[in-house]
């Protein structure tokens, strides 16, 4: 699978861009500010219906208009996919797929994979747990929709007993039956995405650590868990036990919405006691990782997008990244970089087919 064409008009700081890819690699250069991460991030929001950065899409516009338009035309199992994303204040965004549009944006999810690699990974490491629950739904959801469905059903679960819990609180009140609906839903949606989330890290872990012994080329002990509430009991249990708990912050305390991910060297926590490299190089194998576990599920390869990746690793662990190309498990590549001469000698030595675009 590859982006052939892209078309932008009013999106952040572009009024209108139009761009021919090369089916490989492609390189976005030039200074800081001129919109290399921009392009960037319009790809990602064909593939997923929203920004990577910014997901407010208003916010998305750019200044003094009121709409944006970004279009794509895919190649994919040897057929041309059209995807437009639009947006206009005060409606509804819009997905169109060959033109026509879709009912449930959550459909189209998983069906142009792709990977990124940002400077903003780093919140994967330092942000709480709400980041790195994202990070992991985002890859299970990409190959497994009913996975999807069952965590959107669950979080509109969970707002509707906070609601509840709430109007309780208000009203000096307390319906027992009533709470019980939402504690069964919870239970069943909750226990399925748990059971997946076991499952996802079984899957996951080798590949990662396989991944970030090619990148640091160290020995290092690195691991990845799962850390849930349902480890040790079951999420209705959990509720029952909770509920003066839950009525009194008039919120849902216990849950997979609560759930987290345990990043550790050396059986310590990286956030703390892993060097500035050894997160860097943490972050990059956990992309890589969910690059080839995807790839692995789905029917495609996915898009590989690089933002300002010298940031992150010096030109040797660079080159060596892209030179995976050369391997048939990628497949396109995009790499934001403020060096034209730093990029261009990094990719010309792949033997592969590229373009470098100035912008």
């Amino acid at each position: 699978m590859f982006l052939r064409h892209l078309s932008l008009v009013n999106y952040k700081n572009f009024d209108s861009k139009t761009l021919e890819f090369d089916p490989v690699i492609n390189c976005l250069v030039g200074d800081n500010g001129v919109g290399k991460t921009n392009v960037l991030d319009s790809i990602y929001h064909l593939c997923f219906g929203k920004s990577y950065f910014n997901p407010v899409s208003t916010q998305n516009i750019k200044h003094g208009t009121d709409f944006f338009v970004v279009e794509g035309e895919f190649e994919k199992n040897e057929r041309t996919e059209k995807i437009l994303c639009s947006f206009k204040k005060g409606t509804k965004k819009v997905i169109k797929r060959n033109g026509k549009p879709y009912e449930k944006f959550s459909e189209h999810i998983g069906f142009l994979p792709l990977v990124i690699i940002s400077p903003s990974d780093r919140d994967l490491i330092l942000e709480g747990s709400d980041t790195r629950r994202k990070f992991m739904d985002g890859v299970i959801s990409q190959s497994d929709k009913v996975y999807l469905q069952n965590l959107i059903k669950y979080n509109k679960v969970v707002t509707q007993r906070n609601s509840l819990l709430k109007y309780f609180a208000a009203n000096r009140t307390f319906d027992k039956d009533t709470l019980s609906i939402y504690n069964e839903q919870m239970n069943t949606l909750g226990t399925a995405i748990h059971q997946k989330r076991v499952e996802f890290i079984e899957s996951f872990l080798p590949i990662f650590i396989e991944q970030y012994h090619n990148i640091s080329e160290k020995d290092e002990q690195i691991d990845l868990s799962y850390e849930s509430q349902l480890s040790d009991e079951s999420l209705l249990e959990l509720l029952k036990q909770n509920i003066d708990k839950d009525r009194a912050l008039q919120y849902t305390s216990v849950g997979v919405h609560k759930d987290d991910l345990s990043f550790t060297i050396a059986g310590h926590p990286i956030k703390k006691f892993g060097s500035q490299g050894q997160q860097k190089s943490f972050l990059i194998a956990l992309k890589l990782a969910q690059f080839h576990f995807i790839k692995q599920l789905a029917d495609t390869t996915p898009i590989l997008l690089l933002d300002d990746i010298f940031d992150k690793l010096d030109e040797n662990r660079v080159s060596h990244i892209v030179g995976l190309v050369k391997d048939e498990n990628f497949g396109q590549i995009f790499i934001s970089d403020t060096h034209a001469d730093r990029t261009e000698n990094v990719v010309k030595n792949i033997h592969q087919s590229y373009k470098i675009f100035t912008l």
